[in-house]
């Protein structure tokens, strides 16, 4: 009998641990997926509600003007998984931009190649003082910021000189040409987020970007290279920024100055709405640009509704993000439980 009675009661924890791992693997599901959720919902809706959002030529819209802020928000991703943070992408985005165009008239490859290695500049400059100088990446990337657009003014006498590509430039065809039919900004951000991924779950540099984020101390006895790889994040961050300043100057055919005002916050709302802890150590590339997507989305949506001002755009993307971020904390905390 009392074999029986103890067997029983070594036994009643178990329906316990069970239903706490079963809500901890909901947790991080629902932190993963629930953007995919809500685009999926939205998507419904909106079709359901406009004639005109489910069309081909609508949706292609949507894809390609979510490209440019995609491309900015993959290098976010790996910042914000280390635990950092680059609030300078914005400036170097519209940076990006107007050396294109300028460059444009020496040629296609002087279009990528000069905005490219002055951006990547600052993400190695940036890197180098948030990972060996020891400072605090809101500060070091925030005067990036202030640099970045400091130059933009300078080379374009304080905002008022506005660079062309030249009509004949085969610059312009690599953000308005297209392949298959599919334009060619949305081939670009497919190829960028699949090698993303790759290295995200393929290579040693992914999980010790999330092993960073998670506790940077235990990486460092792990010998892990994590100076190294905040440098590595950074300049690619700065790279990437500046290849989207490529694309929008080659889609727009000009280098427009007044771009870029708040992008950086715009990345990182994607970055978090995608399932990326703000805190760094766990994330995914792809959610990232489900984010995206979702705030193009929503964007999209609320055009179609004529009453609404744009203003509105911000308020419900505030609202969103604010709502995530909340969530993200106690859906995390339901996961360690």
């Amino acid at each position: 009998m009392s074999l029986t009675t103890t067997s029983a009661a070594a036994g009643a924890p178990a329906p316990s641990v069970t239903t706490s791992a079963r809500s901890g693997r909901a947790a991080v599901l629902l932190q993963r997926q629930g953007a995919l959720v809500v685009l999926v919902a939205l998507c419904v809706v909106a079709s359901v509600q406009f004639d005109s959002f489910a069309t081909g030529a609508n949706l292609t819209s949507i894809a390609v003007q979510s490209s440019f802020l995609a491309v900015v928000a993959l290098g976010m991703t790996f910042v914000i998984m280390t635990g950092g943070i680059d609030l300078s992408v914005g400036s170097v985005f519209a940076l990006g931009g107007v050396l294109a165009a300028w460059a444009s008239q020496f040629g296609t490859l002087a279009a990528v190649a000069v905005p490219l290695l002055a951006c990547g500049l600052i993400g190695l400059v940036q890197g180098l003082i948030i990972a060996r100088g020891g400072l605090e990446p809101f500060i070091v990337t925030l005067a990036g910021l202030l640099f970045a657009r400091g130059v933009l003014l300078l080379v374009t006498d304080g905002g008022t000189t506005t660079y062309r590509v030249p009509a004949e430039s085969a610059f312009r065809q690599l953000a308005q040409g297209s392949v298959l039919g599919i334009p060619l900004p949305i081939v670009v951000v497919v190829v960028l987020y699949a090698l993303g991924t790759l290295v995200l779950h393929r290579t040693s540099f992914g999980p010790t970007v999330l092993a960073i984020g998670g506790q940077q101390d235990a990486a460092e006895l792990m010998g892990l290279p994590v100076a190294r790889t905040k440098v590595v994040t950074y300049v690619a961050s700065g790279l990437l920024a500046g290849f989207a300043g490529v694309m929008i100057a080659s889609y727009t055919s000009s280098g427009v100055t007044v771009i870029g005002v708040g992008f950086e916050l715009t990345a990182i709302a994607a970055v978090v709405l995608g399932g990326t802890l703000l805190t760094g150590g766990a994330g995914t590339v792809v959610g990232t640009l489900v984010g995206v997507l979702l705030l193009q989305v929503i964007a999209n949506i609320i055009n179609q509704v004529g009453s609404l001002p744009s203003a509105w755009q911000a308020v419900v993307q505030g609202s969103i993000l604010l709502v995530v971020v909340v969530a993200q904390r106690y859906l995390t905390r339901a996961e360690r439980l």
